[in-house]
């Protein structure tokens, strides 16, 4: 274990080494939050940044008729506080942390989301609430919104980067962590603060961050973006108001870098600042569990199409991975549907099974349905280190001899084979149409495409806000 010497040591050899980039860290990219305009980000990061806030409104939005919200809001009902800011798919709003929160938690609750590629952070969840939260209750424009939301996104994948190598290792769970820099950044962005005051922010931000892997599977884990939204538009409001923190909270000989990384590279903070887009990295799903197990599901979905490929003509199923996918995902027996999303087993039963791995595919009766759990129990799973993390192989053995083989090299969604705008809409469709009618989904969708035109967020953000909410048991 690391001395208090030895780090006070490290950090100067960092420093030493990179001092033009780390020992400024914090307050560059709050400058960098603060002076970029509309007109300096690229078209194509603006458009990005669309397809992220659908993807987010829609995953939510369904999320929204979960039980588990109730929990939440009968907190909200119990202390009270001003109705300043929507809560998706109920009819009522609440105070800005409570939005931020409850918007936090229904847009990773199914797993969803995006995913940071490089990072694994799901940048979208913890930032998009903030920035909505706090935009609705001083009904700023939707450009003001998008804006504060693609810099916050692109600081918080920023900051995953330079800590990522050794997030996992200390079981941290990364959304959580660093999502909170995004929420404040753009909540702090639309509240007005100065640059001393987004500094200050970013250090509120910074000793509020946590989230641990041990949750993966429960409520806990979409609890963590809830809690970085919430946390991040409390940084920005305590800041706004005269709070303040330390100036060097992430690069600081005590602060986020080495507290949650004994490497951190913090020149890829800042490194291409402007020029480099993190979120040209972020893959939207079509598969609602993380993306550890997609290339597994592209090769299961691609092998049912086979002939014979019937779940009670397969023999045994072989799967190679990477190692660190079978450290994150191997769990042969899920006992619930959250559970379920974070088993390569249950992943790749769905895919010959049911051909998809969809948000009611993760249910508890799903996990127990005996054809599924049968070809669960079918399954060996082994570390191939040849493999990249988003590279799956996997083998079918039928009851005829033959054995059938698919490789993935880059799952629906990466970066590398992105959903296109027009499967985008579809899911979208999908999943809104279970809460909103058709009209008012299609109308919710035509006005977060034309976001930067919208004068008033407050107008478009009436139509998540949903009467007779409708339950999913």
């Amino acid at each position: 274990m690391r001395q208090a010497g030895d780090l006070v040591r490290f950090a100067n050899a960092q420093q030493t080494e990179n001092t033009s980039m780390s020992l400024d860290t914090t307050n560059r990219l709050s400058e960098f939050n603060l002076r970029t305009s509309w007109e300096d980000i690229p078209q194509e990061i603006l458009h990005e940044g669309k397809r992220c806030l659908i993807n987010f409104i829609a995953v939510a939005m369904y999320s929204s008729r979960d039980p588990s919200l109730d929990i939440l809001l009968n907190i909200f009902d119990l202390e009270g506080g001003k109705s300043h800011s929507s809560i998706f798919g109920v009819g009522r709003r609440t105070t800005m942390q409570n939005a931020a929160l409850a918007n936090g938690y229904l847009g990773h609750l199914e797993d969803y989301d995006d995913t940071h590629y490089p990072t694994v952070i799901h940048p979208s969840s913890p930032t998009f609430p903030a920035a909505l939260a706090v935009g609705e209750q001083l009904g700023v424009s939707g450009r003001d919104v998008l804006v504060a939301s693609v810099l916050g996104m692109e600081i918080c994948c920023r900051i995953g980067v330079a800590v990522v190598e050794e997030q996992y290792n200390h079981c941290w769970h990364i959304t959580g962590t660093c999502g909170v820099f995004g929420a404040a950044m753009a909540a702090g962005r639309l509240v007005g603060l100065d640059t001393n005051q987004m500094v200050y922010a970013a250090g509120i931000a910074a000793t509020q961050a946590s989230g641990l892997r041990e949750g993966f599977g429960t409520m806990t884990k979409p609890f963590h973006p809830g809690r970085a939204s919430q946390s991040g538009v409390m940084a920005a409001l305590l800041a706004d108001g005269g709070f303040t923190a330390t100036t060097q909270a992430i690069e600081g000989e005590r602060g986020f870098a080495l507290a949650f990384s004994e490497h951190p590279q913090l020149f890829k903070a800042t490194e291409e600042l402007g020029d480099r887009w993190e979120i040209l990295s972020n893959g939207l799903k079509l598969y609602s569990c993380g993306m550890a197990t997609h290339s597994l599901i592209d090769a299961a979905v691609s092998l049912r199409s086979e002939e014979g490929v019937t779940p009670e003509n397969i023999e045994s199923i072989r799967a190679r991975v990477h190692p660190s996918v079978l450290e994150k995902v191997n769990r042969s027996h899920p006992a619930t549907g959250m559970e379920g999303k974070f088993s390569l087993q249950h992943c790749i039963a769905l895919g010959l099974v049911e051909g998809a791995a969809l948000p009611h595919h993760f249910i508890d009766a799903k996990v127990a349905d005996r054809t599924i759990a049968a070809l669960r129990d079918r399954i060996i799973a082994s570390p191939e280190p040849m493999l990249d993390e988003e590279e799956a192989e996997l083998d079918v053995v039928l009851q005829d001899g033959r054995t059938l083989t698919r490789r993935v090299n880059t799952p629906t969604g990466s970066p590398a084979n992105p959903v296109t705008d027009s499967q985008l809409e579809g899911k979208f469709m999908s999943l809104v149409r279970d809460v909103l009618p058709r009209p008012l989904t299609e109308q919710l969708l035509n006005q977060l495409w034309e976001l930067d035109r919208v004068e008033d967020i407050r107008a478009m953000l009436r139509l998540t806000r949903v009467r007779g909410r409708r339950v999913r048991f």
